[in-house]
Protein backbone atom coordinates (compact mmCIF):
# COMPACT_ATOMS: atom_id res chain seq x y z
CA UNK A 1 0.00 0.00 0.00
CA UNK A 2 1.25 3.38 -0.78
CA UNK A 3 1.01 5.42 2.37
CA UNK A 4 1.06 8.76 0.72
CA UNK A 5 -2.60 8.28 -0.38
CA UNK A 6 -2.87 8.22 3.44
CA UNK A 7 -2.13 11.69 3.70
CA UNK A 8 -4.52 14.16 2.63
CA UNK A 9 -5.34 18.00 2.62
CA UNK A 10 -8.05 20.32 2.85
CA UNK A 11 -9.21 23.85 3.49
CA UNK A 12 -12.08 24.32 6.51
CA UNK A 13 -13.03 28.43 6.10
CA UNK A 14 -10.07 29.15 3.95
CA UNK A 15 -7.49 27.36 6.19
CA UNK A 16 -5.12 24.59 4.74
CA UNK A 17 -4.77 21.66 6.65
CA UNK A 18 -3.59 17.65 6.44
CA UNK A 19 -4.06 14.32 7.95
CA UNK A 20 -3.24 14.62 11.71
CA UNK A 21 -3.33 18.18 11.97
CA UNK A 22 -5.75 19.46 15.32
CA UNK A 23 -8.72 21.35 14.85
CA UNK A 24 -9.50 23.74 17.50
CA UNK A 25 -12.66 25.05 18.42
CA UNK A 26 -14.78 27.29 20.88
CA UNK A 27 -17.72 25.83 22.66
CA UNK A 28 -20.67 27.43 21.46
CA UNK A 29 -22.28 29.54 19.19
CA UNK A 30 -23.55 33.03 19.91
CA UNK A 31 -26.82 33.15 18.12
CA UNK A 32 -28.42 29.76 18.49
CA UNK A 33 -29.64 28.52 21.93
CA UNK A 34 -27.93 25.42 22.54
CA UNK A 35 -24.99 27.34 21.29
CA UNK A 36 -25.42 29.04 24.68
CA UNK A 37 -25.38 25.99 26.83
CA UNK A 38 -22.01 24.90 24.69
CA UNK A 39 -20.05 28.42 25.61
CA UNK A 40 -20.99 27.81 29.25
CA UNK A 41 -19.39 24.77 29.39
CA UNK A 42 -16.46 25.94 27.88
CA UNK A 43 -15.95 28.46 30.39
CA UNK A 44 -15.04 26.02 32.83
CA UNK A 45 -11.51 24.97 31.08
CA UNK A 46 -8.88 26.79 30.65
CA UNK A 47 -8.27 29.38 27.56
CA UNK A 48 -10.25 30.42 24.74
CA UNK A 49 -9.91 26.74 23.02
CA UNK A 50 -12.31 24.46 24.66
CA UNK A 51 -12.49 21.51 21.90
CA UNK A 52 -10.56 20.03 19.55
CA UNK A 53 -10.41 17.35 16.99
CA UNK A 54 -8.30 15.43 14.12
CA UNK A 55 -8.36 15.91 10.79
CA UNK A 56 -8.49 12.51 8.72
CA UNK A 57 -9.11 13.31 5.22
CA UNK A 58 -10.26 12.60 2.45
CA UNK A 59 -12.31 15.66 1.89
CA UNK A 60 -14.03 16.90 4.97
CA UNK A 61 -13.71 13.57 7.56
CA UNK A 62 -12.80 14.08 10.98
CA UNK A 63 -12.65 12.03 13.83
CA UNK A 64 -13.29 13.60 17.73
CA UNK A 65 -14.46 12.47 20.98
CA UNK A 66 -17.89 14.35 22.10
CA UNK A 67 -20.83 13.17 24.20
CA UNK A 68 -21.45 10.19 21.98
CA UNK A 69 -17.99 8.93 21.86
CA UNK A 70 -15.36 8.92 20.00
CA UNK A 71 -16.85 9.65 16.23
CA UNK A 72 -16.05 10.56 12.37
CA UNK A 73 -17.66 13.85 11.06
CA UNK A 74 -17.51 15.18 7.96
CA UNK A 75 -17.20 19.21 7.51
CA UNK A 76 -19.34 19.82 4.45
CA UNK A 77 -17.94 22.35 1.12
CA UNK A 78 -15.10 23.28 3.29
CA UNK A 79 -16.87 25.13 5.71
CA UNK A 80 -17.64 24.91 9.92
CA UNK A 81 -20.67 24.99 9.47
CA UNK A 82 -21.82 23.40 13.39
CA UNK A 83 -25.36 23.52 12.92
CA UNK A 84 -25.19 21.20 9.74
CA UNK A 85 -22.71 18.79 11.82
CA UNK A 86 -24.40 18.99 15.13
CA UNK A 87 -26.59 15.35 14.56
CA UNK A 88 -23.52 13.58 13.70
CA UNK A 89 -21.29 15.46 16.73
CA UNK A 90 -23.71 14.55 19.32
CA UNK A 91 -25.17 17.91 19.07
CA UNK A 92 -22.10 19.40 20.31
CA UNK A 93 -21.77 23.24 19.05
CA UNK A 94 -18.71 25.35 18.64
CA UNK A 95 -16.99 27.67 16.71
CA UNK A 96 -13.79 27.34 14.36
CA UNK A 97 -10.91 28.79 15.72
CA UNK A 98 -8.05 27.52 14.29
CA UNK A 99 -5.41 24.82 13.36
CA UNK A 100 -2.50 23.33 15.87
CA UNK A 101 0.13 21.80 13.78
CA UNK A 102 2.21 19.89 16.23
CA UNK A 103 4.95 18.63 13.31
CA UNK A 104 5.22 21.65 11.71
CA UNK A 105 8.11 22.80 13.27
CA UNK A 106 9.96 19.19 13.31
CA UNK A 107 13.34 18.77 11.50
CA UNK A 108 11.70 15.39 9.66
CA UNK A 109 12.37 14.05 6.04
CA UNK A 110 9.03 13.65 4.26
CA UNK A 111 8.70 10.07 4.25
CA UNK A 112 8.69 10.59 8.21
CA UNK A 113 6.20 13.14 8.33
CA UNK A 114 3.86 11.02 5.98
CA UNK A 115 4.50 7.71 8.50
CA UNK A 116 4.07 9.93 11.72
CA UNK A 117 1.10 11.32 10.13
CA UNK A 118 -0.71 8.28 8.85
CA UNK A 119 0.01 6.70 12.41
CA UNK A 120 -2.15 9.79 14.00
CA UNK A 121 -4.69 8.81 11.97
CA UNK A 122 -4.36 5.54 12.22
CA UNK A 123 -4.58 5.52 15.90
CA UNK A 124 -6.86 7.73 16.36
CA UNK A 125 -9.52 5.73 14.12
CA UNK A 126 -8.78 2.57 15.78
CA UNK A 127 -10.88 4.21 18.78
CA UNK A 128 -14.18 4.65 17.17
CA UNK A 129 -17.15 3.81 19.47
CA UNK A 130 -14.92 4.19 22.52
CA UNK A 131 -17.15 5.65 25.29
CA UNK A 132 -16.57 9.46 25.90
CA UNK A 133 -14.01 9.92 29.11
CA UNK A 134 -15.28 11.37 32.06
CA UNK A 135 -12.44 10.93 34.39
CA UNK A 136 -9.91 14.10 33.07
CA UNK A 137 -7.30 13.40 35.45
CA UNK A 138 -7.06 10.16 33.58
CA UNK A 139 -5.50 10.82 30.29
CA UNK A 140 -3.33 7.51 29.78
CA UNK A 141 -6.62 5.31 29.50
CA UNK A 142 -7.16 3.87 26.40
CA UNK A 143 -10.58 2.60 27.33
CA UNK A 144 -12.45 5.82 26.65
CA UNK A 145 -11.40 9.34 25.52
CA UNK A 146 -12.12 12.68 25.91
CA UNK A 147 -11.65 14.80 23.28
CA UNK A 148 -7.85 16.73 24.17
CA UNK A 149 -7.18 12.96 25.85
CA UNK A 150 -7.55 11.57 22.32
CA UNK A 151 -5.26 14.15 20.20
CA UNK A 152 -2.85 13.50 23.08
CA UNK A 153 -2.58 9.61 22.65
CA UNK A 154 -2.51 9.54 19.00
CA UNK A 155 0.85 11.75 18.95
CA UNK A 156 1.83 9.73 21.57
CA UNK A 157 2.18 7.32 20.04
CA UNK A 158 4.58 8.87 17.74
CA UNK A 159 6.90 9.89 20.49
CA UNK A 160 5.11 13.40 20.56
CA UNK A 161 4.04 14.53 23.72
CA UNK A 162 0.89 17.12 23.92
CA UNK A 163 0.71 17.82 27.66
CA UNK A 164 2.65 20.80 28.46
CA UNK A 165 1.86 20.56 32.21
CA UNK A 166 -1.06 23.37 32.32
CA UNK A 167 -3.06 23.30 35.28
CA UNK A 168 -5.82 25.57 36.93
CA UNK A 169 -4.76 27.65 39.90
CA UNK A 170 -5.20 26.47 43.42
CA UNK A 171 -6.52 22.77 41.86
CA UNK A 172 -3.94 20.32 42.58
CA UNK A 173 -3.30 17.31 40.14
CA UNK A 174 -5.29 19.39 37.46
CA UNK A 175 -1.60 19.10 35.77
CA UNK A 176 -2.42 15.70 34.69
CA UNK A 177 -5.34 16.77 32.45
CA UNK A 178 -4.48 17.64 28.67
CA UNK A 179 -6.27 21.31 28.14
CA UNK A 180 -7.19 21.83 24.57
CA UNK A 181 -5.66 25.21 24.99
CA UNK A 182 -2.33 23.54 26.05
CA UNK A 183 -2.27 22.22 22.69
CA UNK A 184 -2.77 25.36 21.04
CA UNK A 185 -0.17 27.28 23.07
CA UNK A 186 2.43 24.67 23.21
CA UNK A 187 2.50 24.08 19.39
CA UNK A 188 2.60 25.69 15.99
CA UNK A 189 -1.05 27.05 14.90
CA UNK A 190 -2.88 29.35 12.73
CA UNK A 191 -5.69 31.36 14.05
CA UNK A 192 -8.62 32.54 11.86
CA UNK A 193 -9.01 36.01 11.52
CA UNK A 194 -9.90 37.49 14.93
CA UNK A 195 -13.00 39.94 13.33
CA UNK A 196 -14.16 35.55 12.06
CA UNK A 197 -14.73 34.84 15.82
CA UNK A 198 -17.75 35.81 17.07
CA UNK A 199 -16.94 37.14 20.51
CA UNK A 200 -18.97 36.54 23.90
CA UNK A 201 -20.97 38.51 25.64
Amino acid sequence: MNTEKMIYTYQINGMALQTGDIICTMNGKPDILPGEFWRLVGRLVPGDVDHVAIYLGPDGRCIEAGARGVVTFNVPNGHWDTEKMARQRGHLFDTFYGIASPLDTLAISEDEEIHMRTAVASYALAQVGKPYNLNFLNPETEDSFYCSQLAYKAYQSIGIDLNTGLAMEQLPGTNQIVYPQEIWDGFSHKQIHAELIPTSA
